[in-house]
């Protein structure tokens, strides 16, 4: 097959960047994985071959986790380096993400198939501004001083004070949803904590983690302090999960995986973070402003083709406005233009892979079990790559596939209420995961009584799909173990240490 088809749009610097050989980054340097393997890297608008990559396996694992220790233990250039010298670096790499911000769009797109235009707007712009953010944290690591009071030791006076000091070497494995995002969201505040890392990046999707580590190579990052192991989950990603030598690992993607990766770290207690999957209530309410709660559910779901852990997925609709929510998220959904990532008129790119279509199309076809209807869509669109088209189902039981399991796809589930009571409140939170939740109302009243007693992690109110780097985001329940961004993602890579001088 024609691998160049639909890629006419690129770039000189992405043709060459795609045409040149991917490599591991090992110690400061790009290098051919041990086994000399490759895999190939897919075009989910055509399905056609536009890569190659390393395929990284345990030998390689080894020699990132010696390199990112040496440059964690010895008296490297990074543990000698200030904060303010590490904030300065941190808030370069920021700086050269926005001075490379097309070409990183145009990477996503094509890698990882959303639109170019939502690529340089939200994933390219957010990924600058955590590092941006992140770089003013550096030089505020601040322990205390504590007055001790010790009845055992009359007479004797003690000076104690804590420090906060990086936890280590740590491995981060992130997904293929927001490949450069997602990367972002965890280098910056290891950097910033003072961490070396191994990061391994989803095999669907590794093009625009490998130009972030050459953008954190032009920055000034010492050897050793990133490195970058492409490859998949069994050969790749377990290995890492369970390195000796790891002393934390941060994980973002499913919680079945997550799950695994607990179990991968069990053996020596290393510390963890999970950002796993998500099946999050939308509530409207009948005083809704349906101006922007019609678009803002369908966008709370058809964003990023439905591939975004808190994604809207059970949308609670109360009687009076259901059926005028109903017909106009489903306009909503007809009207979305798919198509081509690099196509800059796309509102809706491709699911990222061949796996991910099966598995979307198959709770697609189980939608209409019990009942259940497709109240627009249900189908796939054109005969090559691994677009789906925007899909409502009604009229679902709460204990159905489609509304229990996470789908990540454009798939949206509907449902009816009648009053904001607790019958509401025990349906929204009936699910394994607590990630995000919406409400769409101009009552304060009911808005506070739904958000507090809502098990997730953020509440969106009368808007949806909101991210700052100072908010931290994580989940409840099977949706995850502590939080990234804000201020709170820093204690993810930081240690505190008890100091007690006598006297």
């Amino acid at each position: 097959m024609d691998g160049s088809k639909g890629l006419e749009s690129l770039s000189p610097e992405v043709r060459k960047f795609i045409s040149s050989p991917k490599k591991l980054l090992i110690d400061g340097q790009w290098v051919n994985s041990a086994s000399g393997e490759t895999f190939e890297i897919y075009n989910p608008a055509t399905g056609q071959v536009v890569a190659h990559a390393q395929s990284g396996n345990k030998d390689d694992v080894n020699a990132a986790v010696a390199a990112a220790r040496r440059a964690f233990d010895d008296n490297s250039e990074w543990r000698k380096m200030s904060p303010s010298a590490r904030g300065q670096l941190i808030h370069k790499i920021g700086d050269l993400v926005l001075k490379y911000a097309d070409e990183l769009a145009q990477l996503e797109a094509l890698d990882n198939g959303k639109p170019v235009v939502v690529a340089r707007a939200g994933d390219v712009a957010l990924a600058a501004d955590i590092f941006h953010y992140m770089a003013g944290w550096a030089t505020k690591s601040e322990g205390n001083t504590l007055a001790l009071s010790v009845p055992y030791t009359p007479g004797t006076e003690y000076h104690a004070y804590t420090r906060r000091e990086p936890v280590g070497v740590v491995g981060q494995i992130i997904p293929w949803n927001f490949p450069l995002l997602m990367a972002a969201w965890k280098l910056a505040p290891a950097l910033t904590s003072g961490c070396t890392i191994v990061l391994k990046p989803a095999e669907e999707t590794p093009l625009s983690a490998i130009r972030l580590g050459e953008i954190c190579l032009e920055a000034g990052l010492p050897k050793g302090v990133l490195n970058i192991i492409t490859g998949f989950g069994e050969t790749t990603g377990a290995p890492l999960a369970g390195h000796p030598g790891v002393d934390k690992v941060a994980f973002t993607g499913s919680t079945e995986v997550g799950k695994l990766i607990v179990k991968a770290a069990a053996n020596d207690l290393k510390k963890l973070t999970l950002e796993l999957g998500g099946k999050s209530p939308n509530i409207i309410l009948n005083d809704a402003d349906l101006s922007r709660a019609i678009p803002g559910a369908a966008s709370a779901i058809f964003f990023n083709q439905g591939q975004t852990c808190c994604a809207g997925s059970r949308l609670f609709i109360q009687d009076k406005v259901y059926d005028e929510v109903i017909a106009g998220i489903s306009a909503y959904a007809k009207a979305l233009k798919v198509g081509p990532g690099l196509d800059p008129t796309t509102q809706l790119g491709p699911l990222v892979s061949q796996t991910q279509f099966d598995r979307v199309t198959g709770y697609i076809k189980a939608g209409n079990e019990g009942g259940a209807s497709w109240a627009t869509g249900g189908g796939r669109v054109g005969n090559e790559g691994y677009f789906v088209e925007p899909t409502v189902i009604i009229n679902a039981a709460d204990s159905a596939k489609v509304v229990q399991e996470e789908i990540f796809g454009p798939v949206l589930v509907a449902t009816r209420f009648s009053e904001v009571d607790e019958e509401l409140i025990r349906r929204a939170n009936d699910s394994v995961y607590g990630l995000a939740g919406g409400i769409w109302s101009q009552d304060v009243s009911k808005i506070h009584k739904i958000a507090n007693r809502l098990r997730a992690g953020t509440v969106w109110v009368n808007c949806y799909n909101i991210f700052d780097a100072s908010m931290p985001f994580g989940g409840y329940k099977q949706s995850g173990w502590g939080r990234e961004m804000g201020s709170q993602v820093l204690s993810n890579y930081l240690e505190t240490k008890a100091v007690c001088i006598g006297y």
